[in-house]
């Protein structure tokens, strides 16, 4: 596998172990200081990030460097999901302790990330291409400098957008024949498949296989079922919301929200009232546990014109994030 990044100002690298957690996340707390990134993260999130799904392997897909006095600085991770089919995506993560920023540490952390981003893709995939991928908060100028010059290119756009609850709710009529249900772990399954069905048309995505799907999605920590819901056409999933409670970003961003991490309706249902019903219905459960705003992001380009949706029932920008890639 690909070799270490270089001893860039003096810095120490080695794979991320679970006991570096404590450390790493101090690390990332001051990276998160300097950065006001949408997304925070808590020592709970960076175990998991690490070690949580047999897929993972971080004496491979970690490297951390530490100083002198073994004090970490700098970290990165990749990793490529299970279940790419079309396009095997190796996704990539890290940051530089603000202190040691501008001194070739981030330019050296991000060519060992392409490096075995390249070679995971190699390994992963059969027939279809690759494409190593950054995120970044939009405004970090100096990273999406780098990322240029290293040959990354910008790819997409992302909005979240917020919809305050103190106001009113839309009450939404189905079209007949469709119920409204609260999620039910029975569903499960059957949501999954209507998600790698729904998306199929949407940039990036790509299946959920149900080992990912159980830890990611459902059987996350932050998952809320009593916010979640589907619509149902007889026993078949026409719709699903899965929304999720991030409080580690609550403080930084100003309220409590709710976070819909899924939505999406099946083709043969859609223009029927369904995304607008599942989202009224995640409203209204959100306000009834005093939740002060619903929340979710959106890919400016989506083929299905989810934007033109949401801003019909209230929601509006607050920060976008930039996707970066490099096809391989």
């Amino acid at each position: 596998m690909s070799t270490p990044p270089s001893p860039v100002a003096g810095l120490r690298w080695r794979p991320i172990t679970a006991h570096d957690v404590p450390a790493w996340h101090e690390l990332v707390q001051a990276i998160e200081a300097a950065d006001d990134p949408a997304e925070r993260y808590t020592p709970e999130d960076l175990h998991d990030e690490l070690l949580d799904g047999s897929w993972k392997d971080p004496s491979r897909d970690s490297t951390i460097g530490v100083d002198d006095d073994g004090v970490p600085r700098a970290f990165g991770h990749v990793q490529v999901l299970p279940g790419d089919v079309r396009t095997m995506r190796a996704f990539c993560w890290g940051g530089v302790h603000p202190q040691w920023r501008g001194q070739g540490v981030g330019r050296e952390l991000l060519a060992w990330q392409e490096r075995l981003g390249r070679e995971k893709i190699a390994a992963a995939r059969s027939t279809g291409p690759g494409r190593v991928l950054v995120h970044v908060d939009d405004g970090l100028t100096a990273t999406e400098r780098l990322l240029h010059r290293a040959g990354f290119r910008r790819l997409r756009v992302y909005l979240e957008l917020t919809r305050p609850l103190g106001g009113d709710v839309p009450t939404p009529a189905l079209r007949e024949g469709l119920r409204l249900v609260p999620y039910d772990a029975s569903l499960s399954e059957r949501i999954r498949l209507a998600h790698n069905e729904a998306f199929a048309d949407h940039w990036g995505s790509e299946p959920r296989d149900p080992e990912n799907w159980a830890r990611q999605s459902v059987g996350g920590r932050y998952f809320r079922p009593t916010w979640s819901f589907a619509v149902l056409d007889g026993e078949e999933v026409a719709g699903y919301s899965l929304t999720s409670a991030y409080e580690q970003d609550w403080t930084a961003q100003g309220y409590s929200a709710g976070w819909t991490d899924l939505l999406g309706v099946r083709r043969p249902w859609r223009r029927a009232g369904v995304a607008t019903a599942l989202l009224a219905a995640t409203m209204r459960a959100l306000r009834e546990d005093g939740i002060e705003r619903a929340d979710l992001g959106v890919d400016v380009e989506n083929p299905n014109r989810a934007l033109d949706l949401y801003t019909g029932l209230g929601y509006r920008e607050s920060r976008r994030s930039l996707a970066y890639g490099k096809d391989v």
